[in-house]
Parts: C-alpha cells; sequence; structure tokens
C-alpha cells in the first residue's frame, strides 16, 4: 500500500487489513475535518507516549496513554463498535471526545 492509498477493508467495511491484520476502521460518519483533527491529537498522545516511555516517566505515559485512547474511542476504533450505535450515540462519541482533546490542549 502507498501512503497515498486508502488500506484494504473487509468486505463489511468494518475493518481495516495492514501487514495482514486486521484493524477496526474509523467510523466513517465522522466528518473529514473532526477526523483530521482527532488524528492530530493521537499522532500527538503517540509521540508523547514515545517520550514518557524512553524517559522512563510512568506518569506522563499513563496521561499519553489514556489521551491515545480517547482519540480511538473518539474515532470510533476502540469501544463500543461504531456500527452498533445510532447516529446520535455516533455524533456525541466522537463531539465529546475532540472536546476533552481540545480542553487539554488549552492547559
Amino acid at each position: 500500500m502507498n501512503a497515498d492509498q486508502s488500506p484494504e477493508r473487509t468486505p463489511d467495511g468494518h475493518h481495516v487489513v495492514i501487514r495482514g491484520r486486521k484493524w477496526r476502521a474509523t467510523d466513517p460518519s465522522v466528518p473529514e475535518e473532526t477526523a483530521a483533527r482527532l488524528r492530530r491529537h493521537l499522532m500527538s498522545a503517540r509521540r508523547a507516549v514515545r517520550s514518557a516511555t524512553t524517559a522512563g516517566d510512568e506518569q506522563a505515559e499513563r496521561v499519553a496513554r489514556s489521551r491515545v485512547n480517547r482519540a480511538k474511542i473518539a474515532l470510533g476504533e476502540r469501544g463500543t463498535p461504531w456500527w452498533e450505535e445510532s447516529e446520535d450515540e455516533r455524533r456525541r462519541r466522537w463531539e465529546e471526545g475532540l472536546e476533552s482533546l481540545d480542553a487539554e490542549d488549552d492547559d
């Protein structure tokens, strides 16, 4: 897969296949601008995990891993499967996740 290609999806669209491994796909109902902001939070949190791990800072690592989890839940990649949620539940999930992550950045 090239960087400009989308990953392979399972026939039901619920998962992507990357290097032979299935991962839950991002909820397609998340607006692209919102998904992009959530992915930026996710990448920032992953970098923070790496930095904290390298520094041996367990508290910072816990905080960073919590941010990774909140971003993945907001994207629909963790938690209740997005295809089992109502449209309102799905919208509330990503709106609240983004609000939480944005508020943390303001601190």
